[in-house]
């Protein structure tokens, strides 16, 4: 997908956040940076994933309430392996902190994980649906979804309403076994609003506002799906009422060379969600 809100890294692995990247965020909703990570750091990644990752012992399923699972695995703070490296990186969360305005903390972070041909759907929701609910009161608050395998749209890729977000926040509730975006709202806004599929290959991200309408289909391909999606909150949004996920919590932001760097698997401290208070994930 090539529009006015899609960009590329610069030299030396870095992202520079010009006056027209912040006026992409705020007009679409959103914006791609493609090659985030860099192959090295991707593949780096993947392997960490893939070698018996402690991260995947703390997975558990999701039922899309259409005979399809995804599986995830959710967590509070950064820590120290390379996810957090990545989390606390300056092309993340600082790219993020521009967009946003302000300083930022990292809320949680979810790895989503839709198998080949079993992965499931999520229906048409806006971040801002749940968190307003945990005493966030303003929505300046932000996901980084980056791609740990291609997305695309036989695999289950992000659908986005683009400008969406100018639409404010939609009354939730309970939609196909989850809860979602009222629907009849959302039918509405989509005679007018144009439907992008986020298609990304590994490494490429999509920056997005917590009231940009999303969702996603089921993994009918041969082909696995997996994503980090991290979570930010402005640091002046700091929640006013204690919850399952972080009040303001200072956020050590890294060097991108550390991503690379990280020679820990070490997963202590990141506050992994409990499966028993799954229906509150968000």
């Amino acid at each position: 997908m090539a529009s006015a809100a899609t960009f590329t890294m610069g030299e030396n692995n870095e992202f520079t956040v010009t006056p027209a990247v912040i006026e992409a965020f705020n007009e679409y909703g959103y914006i791609i940076v493609r090659s985030l990570l860099n192959r090295p750091e991707v593949v780096k990644l993947q392997a960490s994933l893939e070698s018996d990752s402690e991260l995947l012992k703390h997975s558990y399923g999701r039922d899309d309430g259409n005979g399809r699972i995804s599986r995830m695995a959710l967590w509070n703070h950064p820590g120290k392996d390379i996810s957090g490296m990545i989390a606390r990186s300056d092309k993340v969360a600082g790219t993020m902190e521009k967009l946003l305005g302000g300083e930022v903390y990292h809320y949680h972070t979810k790895l989503m994980m839709k198998e080949a041909r079993t992965g499931g759907q999520f229906v048409w929701h806006q971040d801002y649906g749940y968190w307003y609910n945990n005493g966030c009161l303003f929505p300046d608050m932000g996901t980084v979804f980056i791609a740990i395998d291609k997305t695309d749209v036989a695999n289950g890729c992000l659908k986005i309403l683009e400008r969406s977000h100018k639409a404010g926040r939609i009354a939730h509730i309970p939609v196909a076994g989850q809860v979602g975006a009222d629907l009849e709202r959302v039918g509405m806004i989509q005679k007018i609003l144009p439907l992008v599929d986020v298609e990304l290959e590994a490494g490429d991200a999509l920056f997005f506002h917590c009231n940009l309408l999303h969702k996603s289909e089921q993994n009918n391909s041969d082909r696995r799906r997996w994503a980090f999606l991290i979570a930010y909150n402005r640091a002046s949004n700091d929640p006013v009422i204690p919850h399952h996920h972080p009040q303001y919590t200072p956020l050590a932001r890294v060097p991108n060379s550390e991503i690379l760097n990280c020679q820990t698997d070490d997963v202590s401290g990141k506050d992994f969600m409990d499966p028993a208070t799954e229906h509150r994930m968000k």
